[in-house]
């Protein structure tokens, strides 16, 4: 699998379970009710399936690796979904989360 497909299903992991996780919290803390909820927990759901599509056999490597992208994913969601402002260090945290990210999953190993 090439580096880009790989971070490509990062990226679509995180899309449904930062979205599900933000659906959740607009159906109960919003109160916009249960459709909400109920379709956040298909989000989530969703974000399971996309994850075992990584060409990786190890469950603890992939989801490690994948936090950096959650890290730096929440950031951006709620940039544009809420209005958030990060500052230097929620960016530079985040870019500590995706280097490790880089790392943990890209480090060429022998096998």
């Amino acid at each position: 699998m090439t580096v880009a497909r790989s971070v490509a299903l990062f990226v679509v992991a995180a899309l449904f379970e930062i979205g599900g996780a933000w659906l959740v919290w607009q159906g109960i803390r919003e109160h916009k009710g249960w459709i909400w909820v109920g379709a956040g927990v298909i989000a989530l759901g969703l974000y399971g399936v996309v994850a075992t599509w990584q060409s990786d056999d190890n469950f603890g490597r992939i989801l490690a690796a994948y936090g950096g992208i959650f890290v730096a994913g929440s950031i951006a969601w709620g940039m544009i979904a809420d209005g958030y402002r990060p500052d230097r260090w929620d960016i530079t945290g985040a870019l500590v989360c995706l280097a490790g990210m880089a790392v943990i999953m890209y480090a060429p190993r022998s096998h």
